[in-house]
C-alpha cells in the first residue's frame, strides 16, 4: 500500500493559529464526516484543545448508511462527546447547533453571571478536516453566503469571526490534517471522500479499496450501478469487469486503469452508490483489537 502523507506548510500555521485563538473562545464546534466519523477526526486535537469545551457535528449525515448514522451516535453518547448529526438538506440543522452550544456553554454563563459580568453571545471555534463540509455549515448558521463552499480540499485559507444571529460569533479556521496516516486505512477513507487532494493519490488504489468495501457491505448496490450479475471474487478483477462495463479500454484492449478509477471515486462522491459508510464503530474496536 502506498503511504498517503499530506501537510502542507499552511497546516503548520493554522495549528499554531488555533492553539493561540483557543483562550478567546468558550467552544469548539468540531466537524467530521458521517461517512467515515472517525477517521475525519484530526487525532492532533485532543492534545490542542485539551479540557475545552467541544461539540462533535457529524456532516453529510444524508450520504451516510442510516443504521450506521444510530450506531455512531450511539458509540459517541457512550464516550461521553456530546453529538449531533447534520443533514445538509435540512433546515433545521443551524438551530441544533445552536441549542447543543447554549447547552455545553451554560456553566460557563453561569459562572459569568455570578461574578456580574454582562452576558455575551457564545464564542465558538468551527474546526474541522478539509472537505467536511465546513463552508456550507457556516453558510446555514450565517444564514447568508459568507464561507466559500466547493468539494476541492483546502478552501478555507484564514481565520474569521462571523456572527450567528445575536446568539453565537463563530471564528472559522483552515482544516487541518495531520502529519501521516499511521493506519492505512484512515487514509484511503480520508482519499476516497474527497478530503485529500486528488493529485496526491494513486486512484487506482484508493479505487480498488472502495470496491473492495463496496463488495463486502454494499454487493447489491455495486451490481446495480455497473450492471454486473456476479461479483469476482478477486479485487482485481472487479476492478477490471467494471472497466470493461465502463468502456475504460485502450487499444489492444488494455484497461484504462486511470480512467476506470476516476469513474469509481466520481459515483462514491457523486452518491451513485446511495447512501453509504466507509467504516462503523465496529472496525475500530477490531483494529484496537489486533
Amino acid at each position: 500500500m502506498t503511504t498517503i502523507q499530506w501537510y502542507p506548510g499552511h497546516m503548520e500555521k493554522a495549528k499554531r493559529q488555533v492553539t493561540e485563538q483557543l483562550k478567546r473562545v468558550d467552544l469548539v464546534i468540531e466537524l467530521a464526516d458521517a461517512r467515515i466519523p472517525l477517521s475525519s477526526r484530526n487525532p492532533m486535537l485532543d492534545t490542542i484543545l485539551q479540557d475545552k469545551p467541544r461539540l462533535l457535528v457529524l456532516t453529510k449525515s444524508d450520504m451516510a448508511d442510516p443504521e450506521s448514522n444510530e450506531k455512531w451516535l450511539q458509540y459517541f453518547k457512550e464516550k461521553g462527546t456530546k453529538t449531533l448529526a447534520l443533514n445538509a438538506l435540512q433546515n433545521k440543522g443551524e438551530k441544533l447547533i445552536i441549542e447543543k452550544a447554549e447547552e455545553i456553554t451554560a456553566p460557563i454563563f453561569e459562572k459569568m453571571k455570578r461574578k456580574g459580568i454582562k452576558a455575551r453571545a457564545i464564542r465558538a471555534m468551527i474546526l474541522g478536516i478539509p472537505n467536511v463540509g465546513k463552508s456550507t455549515v457556516i453558510n446555514r448558521l450565517v444564514g447568508k453566503k459568507t464561507a466559500k463552499t466547493g468539494d476541492k480540499p483546502g478552501i478555507t485559507k484564514a481565520q474569521q469571526w462571523l456572527k450567528v444571529g445575536k446568539k453565537m460569533e463563530l471564528l472559522d479556521t483552515p482544516g487541518i490534517l495531520w502529519p501521516k496516516f499511521e493506519d492505512q486505512l484512515v487514509g484511503f477513507r480520508l482519499a476516497a471522500t474527497g478530503a485529500i487532494k486528488d493529485e496526491l493519490l494513486d486512484f487506482e488504489e484508493v479505487a480498488l479499496f472502495v470496491t473492495g468495501l463496496l463488495k463486502e457491505r454494499y454487493p447489491s448496490a455495486l451490481k446495480e450501478r455497473y450492471s454486473l450479475d456476479t461479483l469476482p471474487g478477486e479485487k482485481r478483477e472487479l476492478f477490471e469487469a467494471i472497466a470493461r462495463k465502463r468502456g475504460c479500454l485502450q487499444a489492444g484492449g488494455y484497461i484504462d486503469e486511470e480512467k476506470c478509477a476516476e469513474i469509481i471515486l466520481r459515483d462514491l462522491r457523486g452518491e451513485k452508490f446511495g447512501r453509504i459508510s466507509l467504516e462503523t464503530p465496529q472496525d475500530w474496536q477490531q483494529h484496537n483489537e489486533e
